[in-house]
């Protein structure tokens, strides 16, 4: 099975502009990203999808692959789709370009189901919730699954609703697993005829109404399988959480 992981990156970025080519550790992000993906043991190929020459530059300057993208896309899906239209491949794992400290194990896990099951088309990650801030917080996508593991529902807002138990709200019951949810690891795996598909789809009305593009396969019957993960992502998204992204590597 042929197993590409391509990483959309863009320069342009509402709350942290130019953000993939920020400094970490002597090293742009981005660069970070993608040498954490071609340690994945499942990944054969890695690519950086980028609509700026400057981040095609500096992959290109480590002996990486980069290809240019149109600057029109809408969503880092779209650019994921262009790139994948003129490859040969099985999967598609897309790597966010802003996990610079992504865990190479958590890419495997992602890709470790569909290499016993032909008919998945799409996978995504959920780690725990472990506190009340994250559990309440938009900016932190929760999911919940079946009992086989496919995603039920993506949501911002809080999820479950704990009706019974909503007075129980506090940091030690969700550490503790007392109170038992999952947020979204924003990692994708996808048949490559079917991320194609997919990305042709019009968006929904659950998809725009919370922001979130996986909504637009649940909303058209895709099953989503969905890993549970012991490793915690840090996405960077501001400056203050380049600095988080610092500290963590300081403290290795």
């Amino acid at each position: 099975m042929h197993i590409v992981a391509i990483i959309p990156a863009r320069y342009g970025s509402t709350r942290f502009p130019g953000k993939a080519l920020a400094d970490l550790a002597g090293k742009p992000m981005i660069q970070h990203v993608y040498e954490q993906t071609l340690k994945a043991s499942l990944v054969s190929r890695a690519i950086v999808a980028t609509d700026d020459r400057r981040i095609a530059d500096v992959i290109n300057q480590i002996g990486g692959e980069a290809i240019m993208t149109s600057t029109s896309h809408e969503t880092g899906t779209d650019r994921l789709a262009e790139v994948a239209h003129g490859l040969e491949a099985d999967i598609i794992v897309n790597v966010q370009g802003d996990e610079p400290l992504i865990e190479p194990a958590m890419i495997d896990q992602a890709i470790e189901p569909f290499l016993n099951n032909p008919d998945l088309k799409m996978g995504t990650l959920k780690s725990r919730v472990r506190c009340l801030h994250d559990f309440l917080s938009p900016n932190v996508v929760k999911v919940v699954t079946d009992n086989n593991g496919y995603a039920l529902y993506f949501s911002r807002s809080p999820l479950p609703f704990f009706r019974d138990k909503w007075q129980d709200l506090k940091d030690e019951a969700f550490a503790s697993g007392r109170l038992l949810c999952f947020k979204h690891v924003g990692l994708y795996v996808f048949q490559r005829d079917f991320l194609l598909e997919y990305a042709a789809m019009p968006q929904t009305f659950l998809e725009l109404s919370e922001k979130l593009e996986q909504l637009r396969a649940l909303e058209n019957g895709i099953k989503i399988r969905v890993v549970e993960t012991e490793f915690e992502s840090l996405g960077v998204d501001t400056p203050e959480d380049l600095n988080k992204a610092k500290e963590r590597i300081k403290q290795g």
